[in-house]
Order: structure tokens, then sequence, then C-alpha cells
């Protein structure tokens, strides 16, 4: 049997994805609540417009999301029918701190992830938490400057702190941060960050990027104290960039384009920067402020396992004729041999078995598949029901290849989580219709319909593949 016994399947969510409830019960104000749908959406994530309050003729999908926050038992029931071991989500940091800079934490905000817990505890279900899915407070945002000021360390420190005590023997496995390489794409949604006229803006990027590499350093080392049994992980979108041709200045981009994103793993990982981004940096005139303290701090205080997403793989060429789209947020150039999603993700099955092993021949640790998922049209019928078998014909030929990867090659793989096991928001394009689910959930891209939750023709297929341990992909 490929997988060990005690692998963990299940799906992972993110708060501002899928909680709604924005402004209830003491909770703050947060950069994702203010990434409206539509043409803005992208200048907004990006930092390149400022929207620091709520716009008239905007619509923002994050204030209602699709209601987990009064739901979540309902949601969570249909997790364990389809007999998820694992269940990653994530904590609105302005749930617990809201502005950020509190003095003490809302208990009504602790509770509410407490709740959550012990919901999953009950089923069987281990909560894989991530501390900051792309959440964080306006409030510090708007007067530190987002993940550019270092005192937003302490901060964080203040939040995982407090998560660690309040739910230490409970939670077994933690994330620092989500998808961190996404801050290069989206540095507003990623770390709160948006720029002024004439702002090196690589260079404030780069700065805030050390301050969360330490932050997660620091998180890493106070678990150990709080909660030594639990186990802490970093957490990239992944996906290998191929080279367009066999030219070798098609290869050596590509090179170049794989350590942009492993270089955070780099240093959680190895607990240091590399040669090579060290002088990419220096040679920039954008090193960051990197104190002897960090240094130390980041050398003895590594990431347990290595967790990742992965929708689709990459493709890069020096020519810049070559036709571009997107993945997961990341420009890519168009692969000619791969089929694509209706959003222009290319579809790659064989590449998850690539990513798998390229992360694990460069650093040797326990892996965590934490996203992987096809975003589709779903068409219900009357009742509800969607017969999804192209999300089916999707996941089996990943999870097959995740599969030669355990067994054939011999990877270190502790789970797989999809993304996401109900419908919810879309981070990239803030899109109801743009569809993950296991659950269809009776919501439009500008907040209409019921919420109700139907299952679909995936669900069924899913709790199978949970029951067998992965053997019954059929």
């Amino acid at each position: 049997m490929p997988f060990r016994e005690d692998f963990l399947w299940g799906g992972a969510t993110a708060a501002n994805q899928l909680e709604g409830a924005y402004n209830e019960d003491g909770r703050g104000l947060a950069n994702v609540d203010l990434c409206p749908i539509g043409d803005l959406r992208l200048s907004v994530i990006s930092g390149r417009k400022k929207m620091l309050e709520f716009e008239d003729d905007e619509f923002y999908p994050a204030k209602g999301a699709i209601d987990h926050y009064h739901r979540y038992k309902e949601d969570i029931a249909l997790f364990a029918e389809m007999g998820f071991k694992v269940y990653r989500f994530s904590i609105a940091w302005t749930r617990i701190y809201p502005n950020g800079d509190d003095k003490e934490p809302n208990e009504e905000g602790l509770k509410f992830y407490e709740n959550i817990i012990d919901e999953c505890l009950k089923y069987g279900i281990e909560p894989l938490i991530t501390i900051t899915h792309f959440d964080f407070p306006m409030h510090l945002a708007k007067e530190y400057g987002g993940w550019r000021n270092r005192k937003v360390i302490d901060f964080y420190e203040n939040l995982v702190r407090t998560l660690f005590t309040r739910y230490k023997g409970k939670v077994k496995y933690w994330l620092t941060f989500n998808e961190i390489n996404v801050i290069l794409a989206a540095p507003f949604m990623g770390a709160g960050l948006y720029f002024e006229d004439g702002e090196d803006i690589e260079k404030v990027q780069y700065q805030a990027i050390h301050h969360e590499l330490v932050a997660s350093a620091k998180a890493t080392k106070i678990l150990r104290e709080i909660d030594p049994d639990a186990k802490v992980g970093c957490m990239l979108a992944a996906g290998s960039y191929y080279p367009l041709t066999s030219n070798p200045e098609d290869v050596f981009e590509a090179l170049k384009a794989n350590r942009m994103s492993y270089f955070f793993v780099d240093v959680q990982s190895r607990g240091y920067y590399p040669s090579y981004k060290l002088a990419e940096l220096k040679r920039k005139n954008i090193l960051p402020d990197i104190t002897e303290d960090d240094k130390k701090l980041l050398k003895e205080n590594t990431v347990d396992f290595i967790s990742f997403s992965y929708y689709s793989s990459r493709c890069i060429s020096k020519d810049s004729r070559a036709e571009q789209t997107a993945s997961n947020l990341l420009k890519t150039v168009k692969n000619p041999y791969l089929k694509d999603t209706e959003w222009g993700w290319a579809i790659d099955p064989l590449g998850f078995r690539i990513t798998l092993n390229e992360i694990y021949d460069r650093y040797q640790k326990p892996l965590f598949v934490v996203e992987n998922g096809l975003g589709a049209v779903d068409t219900p019928d009357e009742n509800g029901y969607v017969e999804d078998d192209y999300r089916i014909d999707y996941l089996r030929e990943h999870i097959q290849n995740m599969k030669d990867a355990v067994e054939i090659d011999g990877v270190d793989l502790l789970g797989y989580t999809t993304w996401g096991p109900i419908d919810l928001v879309s981070a990239s394009t803030g899109e109801m219709k743009k569809r993950y689910g296991f659950i269809y959930v009776d919501r439009d891209n500008y907040g209409n319909g019921t919420l109700k939750r139907t299952k679909k023709k995936s669900f069924d297929w899913y709790k199978k593949v949970i029951e067998s341990n992965g053997e019954d992909l059929s």
C-alpha cells in the first residue's frame, strides 16, 4: 500500500473565502475584506491601487462568503461524512486581535476557533491550522505599512503565542503563512502592502518577505516551547516551471523562476539565505535589513515539514513573443502540450509528481499537499445536484501521480487536502462560479442564493478514495 496507514486525507479552506460575518463578534477589518470582485481586484491585491475602505459601487465577496461562520457544524458534519482525517482551515487574525496591536485578544474570536477545533475532534478529524492565510489587519496596514515594518513581527508573535497556548494539545499541525511566495505577485493580499509613487517596490517586498521569514521562525521556536508535540510547516504555492524549449536560455529562465519560489523554503527549511539569492539582492541593491539575531533565529528554527499547493505546472521562455497566461496569480507561458482549465490553468497530473519529487529531493523533509483541485463552472440540476465527472477525472489523475511519487519514487508524504471541499470564494478572481467543492453552495458571484449545501457526484467518489486509503480511484 503506497500511503502510510495514518495518511491524512481531507480538505482545505481559508477564513476569508468561506466564513463571512466580517464585522461580527468583535472582528476587525482585514485586507482580504477589501478585495472586490471584478476589474479592480488585481490592481487592489497587487497593491497598485489603494483601497483602504469599502467603496459603494464595488462588491466585496469576503463580507458574506458562504456564511461558514454560522454553518460550520453543518459543513464539518459533511466533511466527516466523507471520512476526512484532517481539515485544514485558517485563523482570521482580526477575529483574535481586531486591530492587530491590541493588548488583549478577543475572547469571542478565540472561542469560535475553539468550537471549530472541538467539532473536528468530535469526528476524529485532525485540525491543520494556517495561522495567516492572507488575512492581515487593516489597522496594521495603515499605521505600520504592513509587513515592511519590523514591529509587525512582534504583533504576529502575540498572535501565535495566544493561539498555541489556547489550543495546546488539540492541534498537532500548524502552518505559519499560506503560499508565502504569493507576496511577489499579490503584495497587498499577501502582506498588507501598498505602494507610494516612486517607491522601490521590489526593495519593500523583500524587506516584508524577510520579516515574514523571521516571524515564521519565531513562531516555530514558540510552538516548540509551548507545545513540543505539535509540528509546524511552511507553505508554498508550488508548480514547477518547465523551459518552453531546449534552448539553454529557456532552461536557465526555468531555473531562475523555480528559485524565485524555492528561495522561501530554502530559508524556512535550511535556515539561511541561499547564495544565489544574496547575490541577486546585493546586485539589485535591495538586500533587506538582516540582523545577526535574525540569522541565528532562522538557523535554529527550521520547519518540521513542507506543505504546498499544486494546481498546475508552469512554463517559461526567454522569447517575449511566447503566449502568456496565468496560474494561481503567477505568470506563465502557455504549454502547447497541455489542456487548460476554464481559467487558463494548465492541467498537468504528471507535473504534480514532478513537483513532489523536486521538493522532496531538495529538502528531504516530510511533505504535505495542502491544496489541489479543479476550479470549474458547475451546472446543478433542479435539485442542486452536480454531476462533476470532470472534477473526478482531474483528482483521480492527480492522486494517481501522487501515489506514484510515494510508491515508486519514495517521497515521504504526510497527507493530502483538496482545495476547497465546499464551494467558496476564489482568491484570485473573487468569483463563486469558479467552484472547487464536493459540496455545491447555492450562491452566485454577487451574493445571491439560498446558501443551501448539496452533495455533488464527487462527494461519494472522494469518500470512497478515503475509505480505501487511495486504493480505489475508480
